[in-house]
């Protein structure tokens, strides 16, 4: 429950406040979310299957989050930000794809 109000109360003030993401920053910011999107996919279909554990849960958004960074920041800094950005967000957005499968094959029992 408190996560839930935590996430309203983000939303809510991220719509009153405008935040405003630096220019340098704003090439990971989607990255960040896709890779926040996984871990948060990743907590769901732990809680259904009952193997949920919250330190794991931490760590894996915040590493899931910093690593995805990491590996685009490399490949600016390489020349290939574009690629390396593109093979991560497919990479975790298969992930999310299947962790949202066996989500519906848990709560629809398909």
């Amino acid at each position: 429950m408190i996560a839930v109000l935590a996430l309203i109360a983000g939303v809510v003030l991220g719509i009153v406040f405008h935040p405003t993401v630096p220019p340098a920053l704003q090439p990971y910011l989607p990255i960040a979310v896709v890779a926040a999107l996984d871990a948060v996919f990743g907590g769901v279909r732990a809680k259904l299957d009952g193997i949920f554990d919250d330190k794991q849960f931490v760590v894996s958004f915040i590493a899931n989050v910093v690593v995805a960074a990491l590996i685009v920041y490399l490949g600016d800094q390489l020349g290939v930000g574009g690629q390396l950005s593109t093979g991560v967000v497919v990479v975790l957005g298969v992930r999310i794809f299947g962790n949202v499968a066996a989500i519906r094959r848990h709560l629809f029992r398909a």
